[in-house]
């Protein structure tokens, strides 16, 4: 599950910059502004990278999604993408998941069937 969530943050992580960089052409926007934000979400999208398989990891995630879909009141094209970006989200914690457990049951079978070194 690490691998594909990592995948879809640091996807995240570049959407959220170009995002930011549209953001500047809005002139009731400061720069300050846009980068304050654009950079907290960025580095959120990157710290959740390495703490997706605590608990809440996952949580984390998804509020991010959420932020993203809301950045549409911003940019308008960040509705469309927030909403890939949550079905990717979706898509790599289900199948993660699924891959994980696979993993651990190829683990234990292959551990059954080892011969005894005794």
């Amino acid at each position: 599950m690490r691998t594909l969530c990592a995948s879809t943050l640091i996807g995240e992580f570049f959407v959220i910059g170009f995002a930011g960089l549209v953001a500047m052409k809005d002139p009731d926007l400061s720069t300050a502004t846009v980068w304050t934000v654009s950079g907290i979400a960025m580095l959120l999208s990157v710290l959740l990278c390495g703490v997706i398989t605590r608990p809440g990891g996952v949580a984390l995630g998804w509020a991010l999604q959420v932020a993203l879909i809301a950045a549409g009141f911003v940019v308008p094209i960040m509705y469309f993408l927030g909403a890939i970006f949550a079905a990717l989200w979706w898509a790599s914690v289900h199948y993660g998941r699924k891959i994980d457990e696979a993993k651990a049951r190829f683990a234990a079978q292959a551990e059954a069937s080892a011969p005894d070194p005794a």
